[in-house]
């Protein structure tokens, strides 16, 4: 169980620090989220970015959108990134 919580921990930590990157999402007719998907400020996408982590993030107002553009990191977002030696 706690390696479970560490992976996504470790894989919200990644999205955090993703700067520059964004998060886009793809709504159905009924103007609901059907899908989501994380680009970094090269243009890779993150594999392991589902709508599960996506809904997290926004929960914890670690993302958000403004004018109706893509999601990206808020100031809450960088306050939650933990102090870590590799996070350079």
């Amino acid at each position: 169980m706690r390696v479970q919580e560490d992976a996504r921990r470790c894989g919200e930590q990644r999205i955090l620090l993703a700067q520059g990157g964004r998060i886009e999402i793809e709504k159905n007719e009924s103007r609901k989220i059907a899908s989501v998907q994380c680009l970094t400020r090269d243009g890779g996408r993150y594999p392991d970015f589902n709508l599960e982590l996506f809904r997290k993030l926004r929960r914890k107002k670690a993302v958000a959108s403004t004018d109706g553009g893509p999601y990206r990191i808020t100031r809450r977002g960088f306050q939650l990134i933990r102090a870590e030696f590799d996070n350079r």
